[in-house]
């Protein structure tokens, strides 16, 4: 009989970032890449398991805002110009490499690669990935959760206004329930971040469980009596799960990480910096960044940059997914000692597999198929599916926690983010003021005004724009996007209180932030 069980769970996220009064926007690669080196692999990848009969069990967010943006025809129509753009130019390595053997290996294996992901996405799939995401969801094997409609700090959102932080749980609800057709049982929290008093808000969206950091569940109280290694319930009723670090670290870590080796490709070497920006032709549109064209491995430190072997990258991902599996079975048989059912809960960035990690897909294949094949002491889960086996469990009130740096909210209310929050705070306000004037009023020109308010509200909040701002690659873009959102919220706030909307203005608003078309406003009163 298994020891124990182990949950893997991806959290997929993407801010909304869509600019149709632009040709091409730089911000939008955003999304091409992930769909290119991430959503698409995985999707293969589980396509391949059920295939092959493989027995798995993935729990998986799509964030309400990836969602819009996949859902999305001018991002679609963009993404598929993208890739005809990425082929084109590896049909060009392709000649300018002939002479070169390795090279012209890469390059052969780009130009496969970026048109089978056309294939994929055109042809199999109509440009519709989260069809293909829904395939896999009838199946007994992936398990896909909801979260908060714009990713918003709910801490934060909910000490500023609890109706805001209620709108931001429900809507995130409602939005699944109109992409899945059923409500989530589990909820991913932003960031991790929970602060008490969202367990209620959670509750009433009916979401059954969710997952925090470690010292989340940790510093609860009464104290865990099962450390991290069990659900525990909240006092309004949902259960959290706590992120095991150990396992994380593995992954994660700068210095411990499998991501590291050197027979990985290099993320930051790209032809995109490497060549004269005429051979790269309208892929880069004059200027230098990244095209998802990749030459080099990691290499060993100080080392000069050796050129990606593919077979020995397939090795190493092998032997990690070995060492992982093997860590995980002495961990979870180690625990089992203590005479319970250990869950060993390991929550991790989708995004990390694919696109930070070019061979994250294959060690997460190799991993499933080990441990299928192995018999191990402990079985695959989703928290779903253990809370249903195993539905007798301590309460315990959280502690307010975050993952991330320092753990408490501390990337995302820093000195150069701070005064973000204010404006948010005067705006939500604002908003639910406006909602409970308008609670009884049928008129569709009011509701058309209310909507859009919500989403331009939504937006602002956003906890991508203060970790961007404060991280410093994007800060300028994250500005812009955070009082964007705010003038537009206020001025449409300020003439809906006169009684003189700009028709103009509202269409324009609703012409660019077009997410969430039954969004519903009235969760502000």
């Amino acid at each position: 009989m298994p020891s124990g069980f182990l949950a893997l769970i991806l959290h997929a996220h993407l801010p909304f970032v869509r600019h149709p009064e632009h040709e091409h926007f730089f911000e939008e690669d955003w999304l091409f890449e992930a769909i290119t080196e991430t959503y698409i692999p995985l999707l293969r990848m589980m396509q391949r398991l059920v295939s092959d009969e493989v027995p798995f069990k993935l729990t998986m967010s799509i964030t309400p805002t990836l969602c819009a943006m996949l859902q999305d025809e001018l991002l679609r129509e963009r993404y598929v110009r993208h890739l005809e753009l990425l082929i084109d130019l590896t049909q060009r390595e392709r000649k300018r490499n002939r002479k070169h053997s390795k090279l012209r290996e890469l390059a052969e294996f780009y130009f496969d690669l970026f048109s089978e992901t056309r294939h994929f996405f055109v042809e199999q799939w109509k440009c519709d990935l989260l069809a293909a995401f829904r395939e896999l969801r009838k199946t007994d094997f992936l398990k896909i959760i909801g979260c908060a409609a714009t990713h918003g700090l709910l801490p934060l959102i909910q000490q500023q206004s609890r109706q805001a932080a209620r709108a931001q749980i429900l809507i995130g609800r409602d939005v699944y329930v109109d992409l899945f057709g059923s409500e989530p049982t589990g909820f991913w929290l932003p960031e991790c971040a929970y602060a008490p008093g969202l367990e209620s808000f959670l509750q009433e969206a009916n979401i059954r469980w969710f997952v925090l950091d470690a010292h989340g569940v940790m510093f609860g109280r009464p104290p865990p009596r099962r450390s991290i290694y069990a659900p525990y319930y909240t006092p309004a009723g949902p259960a959290v799960f706590a992120r095991d670090r150990e396992s994380s670290r593995q992954v994660w870590s700068a210095h411990e990480g499998y991501p590291g080796d050197p027979a990985y490709r290099e993320f930051y070497r790209d032809v995109g910096f490497d060549l004269p920006t005429e051979h790269l032709g309208p892929i880069a549109r004059g200027s230098r960044k990244f095209s998802g064209v990749k030459y080099y491995r990691i290499t060993g430190c100080g080392e000069e940059k050796e050129l990606y072997d593919r077979e020995a990258a397939e090795k190493a991902a092998e032997t990690h997914a070995a060492h992982f599996l093997e860590q995980r079975r002495r961990q979870i048989v180690q625990i089992s000692e203590s005479g319970f059912d250990p869950v060993v809960v390991v929550p991790f960035d989708a995004e990390l597999f694919g696109h930070w990690w070019f061979e994250g897909p294959r060690f997460l294949e190799l991993f499933i198929r080990k441990a299928a094949k192995e018999q191990q002491d402990f079985n695959l889960t989703t928290p779903s599916e253990f809370l249903e086996t195993h539905p007798t469990q301590q309460t315990i009130e959280p502690a307010a926690s975050t993952w991330g740096e320092n753990g408490y909210l501390g990337v995302w209310l820093d000195s150069s983010n701070a005064w973000i929050y204010p404006h948010l705070h005067t705006a939500s306000q604002r908003m639910s003021d406006s909602a409970r004037r308008h609670a009884e009023d049928s008129n569709r020109s009011a509701d058309r005004v209310l909507k859009q308010m919500a989403r331009e509200l939504l937006l602002a909040q956003s906890s991508d724009w203060a970790f961007l701002i404060k991280t410093g690659p994007a800060k300028d873009y994250a500005t812009k996007r955070t009082l964007d959102h705010l003038l537009r919220f206020n001025r449409l706030h300020d003439q809906f209180s006169l009684n003189d909307v700009n028709e103009e203005f509202l269409r324009d608003c609703e012409w660019r932030d077009n997410l969430f078309p039954n969004v519903n406003w009235r969760y502000y009163i």
